[in-house]
């Protein structure tokens, strides 16, 4: 026994490609969102260590003269620390200024202070003076609150140089928090598309994953339908070509297993149904060669000629019903108004009609466009009207009408008389299954089972069912 659960293909696809999406989205997201900070704070570095150049070109003559604490360099320096500004740039507001920058002699001592705050200090211990000083690059980044690690200050110092001679060093600082804003910003950003694209990309796997799942959907009910010889649309698939030559092999296999099956079914059936003609047309040859009157040699050659009728008849409804089942669809279908095919039917009935003395009306006032071939409903309903005048009683009523019922369009033959049996309700569209007629006419027992092969070649259905004191026969086809 089976435990698993029948889960559809399509969405087996999708899920396949929801965890695909979802952990690709999960490893680059957090890759991006990895990279961001550092990404930003190696680009600030980068800027801090041109702008420490700059810088230092600009102070050394001074710094050389010993008339750097007293210059107008030292007094822009302080502007500068002092400096605000309003700024919004990407979305992030900017009040202060974020960068310090302060110049150190060849002793590792502070002589200019943008922030007025370190003058004298000495900072030869520090990693941005001491490795300037030694001829190398020098920087840092120091915590200034070791439980918040966002305080880092980073440092970037330059060498001042005079006459070939490093004289002293120049650092431009500036604070780690005053990018965090953009980090998160960018992060945030990244965040957002990753998930408005995976949506995308989920919602166009969704499609996807329908779409296959619908195309095997149309190509299992065609598969299914074929194998119950329902009539079936070869389903169209203008993506998912390799499941169009699925469905033309389907066909062409099905078209070869029913010609066989054709073959031996008909020549079974008409074998057995032309025993009986052939019998009676072999009864009356016999009896022509024997010494008989007149009288009884014009019977018998009666007999012949209707038997020999019936048979072809039979082959000709056999001939036509085979085409018919084979058909996989209408060819060319015709519009037309369901007043006037009732019309046509009645008037090439009209001469029985008389014969009878049939009380026959057409009851429906309105007047339906259909869709179908016009001459196999016209067959058919030739069929349930001979039908109906065989076993309606001398003088009876026919009533038909016409009318629409959901999805389909209804037409319906009432004729009084006898009751179908029982036993036979449930029969009477077997091929060769006939009651007997009031007048001992032998039928070939296909009329109908022909009409049922236009119904559901027009998508509908034959229903048969007594009514009071008569049959109703109604004709369904599918409505445009």
């Amino acid at each position: 026994m089976n435990r698993w659960p029948k889960i559809p293909l399509g969405l087996r696809l999708f899920l396949l490609y929801f965890v695909i999406v979802i952990m690709t989205t999960y490893f680059v997201s957090s890759t991006l969102l990895k990279e961001i900070k550092p990404t930003v704070r190696q680009t600030t570095e980068e800027t801090l260590v041109d702008m420490a150049n700059l810088l230092a070109v600009l102070v050394a003559e001074e710094l050389a003269n010993g008339t750097l604490e007293t210059s107008q360099i030292s007094t822009l320096l302080q502007q500068f620390g002092n400096r605000s500004v309003d700024a919004a740039i990407w979305g992030v507001d900017k009040k202060t200024m974020s960068h310090r920058i302060y110049v150190t002699d060849a002793n590792g001592i502070v002589v200019a202070d943008s922030w007025q705050k370190d003058i004298g200090s000495d900072f030869s211990r520090w990693n941005d003076v001491y490795l300037t000083l030694q001829g190398e690059y020098g920087a840092r980044s120091t915590a200034t609150d070791p439980n918040d690690p966002l305080s880092t200050v980073m440092h970037v110092a330059a060498p001042v140089i005079f006459n070939n001679k490093t004289i002293g060093s120049l650092t431009v600082a500036k604070a780690n928090r005053s990018v965090q804003p953009f980090i998160e910003l960018s992060q945030q950003r990244v965040v957002n598309w990753l998930a408005i694209m995976s949506v995308l990309v989920l919602l166009v796997g969704a499609v996807i994953a329908w779409r296959i799942n619908s195309a095997l959907s149309k190509l299992s009910l065609y598969a299914f339908k074929m194998g119950r010889g329902e009539k079936a649309n070869k389903p169209v698939f203008r993506v998912f070509y390799e499941y169009g030559q699925l469905s033309d092999a389907l066909a062409d296999m099905r078209s070869q297993l029913d010609g066989k099956q054709y073959v031996e079914s008909y020549v079974e059936t008409l074998t057995h149904e032309l025993k009986s003609p052939l019998s009676g047309i072999r009864g009356a040859s016999e009896l022509l060669q024997l010494p008989i009157d007149n009288k009884k040699r014009a019977k018998f050659a009666g007999n012949i000629e209707r038997e020999s009728e019936r048979m072809q008849l039979l082959i000709d409804k056999l001939l036509e019903l085979a085409r018919l089942e084979k058909l996989p669809e209408i060819e060319k279908p015709k519009s037309m108004q369901s007043h006037e095919l009732v019309d046509y039917v009645a008037t090439a009935m009209s001469m029985k009609i008389e014969q009878k003395s049939i009380d026959y009306a057409h009851l429906s006032e309105s007047s339906f466009m259909i869709c179908g071939d016009e001459f196999l409903l016209r067959q058919a309903l030739l069929n349930v009207f001979e039908n109906a005048m065989d076993f309606v009683f001398d003088a009876g009523k026919i009533r038909v009408s016409v009318e629409q019922l959901q999805t389909h369009i209804c037409f319906t033959v009432y004729n009084e008389g006898p009751l179908i049996p029982d036993y036979a309700l449930g029969r009477l569209t077997e091929r060769f299954y006939s009651l007997p007629r009031a007048a001992g006419n032998k039928s070939t027992g296909l009329g109908l089972n022909f009409v049922e092969q236009v119904a559901k070649l027009h998508f509908g259905y034959l229903n048969i069912q007594n009514c009071e004191h008569g049959v109703e026969v109604t004709l369904a086809i599918k409505s445009p």
